[in-house]
């Protein structure tokens, strides 16, 4: 399986309407690319916030090439609207990782 791992640093001001938006707008849009198999949204504990609130989405495939097409064909799309959405009050940062 693969995990496509997105950890996002938010504003506390944006911190309601950025949860609500993810689960009500992205991560159904994201699901709906059937790329993935399913979904994770979690919340960092016991980590200084006093930059912003970190949040971990993590999404799960069956192979890299799946993964690959999402990031080819989707991905772009999919970040320009949280960036329209929500501007400069937040950052993520992405990885990818395989599990053993």
């Amino acid at each position: 399986m693969i995990i496509y791992n997105v950890t996002i640093k938010i504003v506390p001001e944006i911190e309601a309407a950025w949860i609500a938006w993810m689960k009500e707008v992205h991560i159904p849009d994201l699901m709906q690319t059937g790329l993935f198999t399913g979904h994770r949204l979690c919340r960092l504990l016991e980590h200084e916030e006093t930059d912003g609130i970190t949040f971990i989405a993590q999404y799960f495939c069956n192979s890299f090439k799946e993964y690959k097409n999402y990031i080819a064909q989707h991905a772009p799309s999919m970040r320009e609207k949280g960036l329209q959405k929500f501007g400069n009050k937040f950052i993520a940062f992405r990885t990818v990782m395989e599990e053993v």
